[in-house]
């Protein structure tokens, strides 16, 4: 990993996204169209990103993201370079078993022509040393997103999509990326296939890697159609019970995963015992800024289950729909609050 991250204790990070300026898309609005055109969108999106950087960097960040600043939406952004994919030709499918969508169709074999966000990576390594953060979606929400007319079958789909996740992950490496991040938040619905290939899809992706790999699974944005799911899943968040044992046993570094204002019970943990564990402290369904004392909580409870050597405080998810100084905020409450209990950990280990 760049510069001295592996000697920081406790490192913060985002999930993902971050709000966009007002006056690159409408803010707070997830699918938000630009506001830009053709020259003036491209400088605009890296513009957006050097804003997004410096807000990380000034609330004391310490592995920081592009903020997915240049991308409208963190799965069909992705999709929407590859072929194969016909975004004229639209259905409505269910998404994650929980609100209806119209999305592209696969319409024959799925490819990647040239590199989607490598360009980006160099451009966002230019601007700092500290490590970086590249987020990509992993393949079983990106079948999730599609209605496929093509391969007719979820598994052999996912598995095109993971080699062509794993080109990309590649080319992002070279340009400099530390950790690079698969977003599955379909592992919280799909048990069966999660532990039938969906984890062997993911290790798939990230073969012949050596930075570091991530897999960020959370209940999702703050949007109404997950907030309403969540009120049906009763006192306690059992779901990752499911896949933490096979994301256990895999070649994945790090987990990431949703804690705060969450019934997620904090001993499911002990299931990935050994893994590095980005434990979400902030929550992003609300605008209330958490406490540093309250994100500091978090972090102990998550800390009887995980070394402190593994333990990365992070959002529980991205903060795309938040307004700036909501998130602004709450990055500032995560950085103190890690701080805290950074500093409680220094102190116990001089008073050994």
């Amino acid at each position: 990993m760049n510069t001295d991250t592996k000697k920081i204790l406790l490192p913060t990070s985002t999930a993902g996204s971050l709000p966009k300026p007002a006056w690159l898309a409408e803010p707070e609005t997830l699918w938000s169209p630009w506001k830009l055109q053709d020259e003036s969108l491209i400088e605009g999106k890296l513009d957006a990103l050097c804003v997004s950087l410096q807000e990380q960097q000034l609330a004391g960040i310490d592995i920081v993201s592009d903020g997915e600043q240049t991308r409208q939406h963190f799965v069909t952004t992705f999709i929407e370079h590859l072929n194969g994919v016909d975004f004229e030709k639209r259905q409505t499918v269910r998404i994650r078993d929980r609100y209806d969508a119209s999305v592209p169709t696969v319409v024959g074999p799925v490819s990647r022509q040239k590199s989607v966000f490598v360009d980006d990576a160099k451009f966002l390594r230019q601007q700092t040393k500290q490590p970086i953060k590249w987020a990509l979606p992993g393949p079983m929400t990106m079948i999730d997103t599609l209605y496929d007319d093509h391969y007719k079958s979820r598994e052999k789909l996912a598995w095109e999509f993971a080699k062509i996740l794993n080109q990309e992950a590649k080319e992002l490496e070279a340009a400099g990326v530390d950790i690079i991040q698969f977003d599955e938040p379909a592992f919280n619905v799909f048990f069966d296939e999660v532990n039938e290939w969906g984890v062997a899809t993911l290790e798939r992706a990230i073969e012949g890697l050596k930075c570091e790999t991530a897999v960020h699974i959370c209940y999702g944005y703050g949007i109404k159609a997950n907030t309403d799911w969540k009120k049906t899943l009763g006192s306690e968040w059992r779901q990752y019970e499911e896949a933490f044992p096979r994301l256990q046993q895999s070649n994945i570094d790090i987990i990431s995963l949703e804690c705060h204002n969450s019934h997620v019970p904090m001993d499911l943990l002990a299931l990935i015992r050994g893994k590095k564990v980005m434990v979400g402290a902030i929550d992003v369904a609300t605008d209330t800024i958490e406490t540093p004392e309250e994100v500091a909580n978090t972090l102990r409870n998550a800390l009887q289950f995980v070394d402190a050597d593994k333990l990365y405080p992070c959002t529980n998810c991205g903060m795309a729909p938040l307004s700036r100084s909501v998130a602004r905020a709450k990055l500032k409450a995560l950085s103190t609050g890690a701080d805290i209990v950074r500093r409680e950990l220094l102190n116990s280990d001089k008073s050994v």
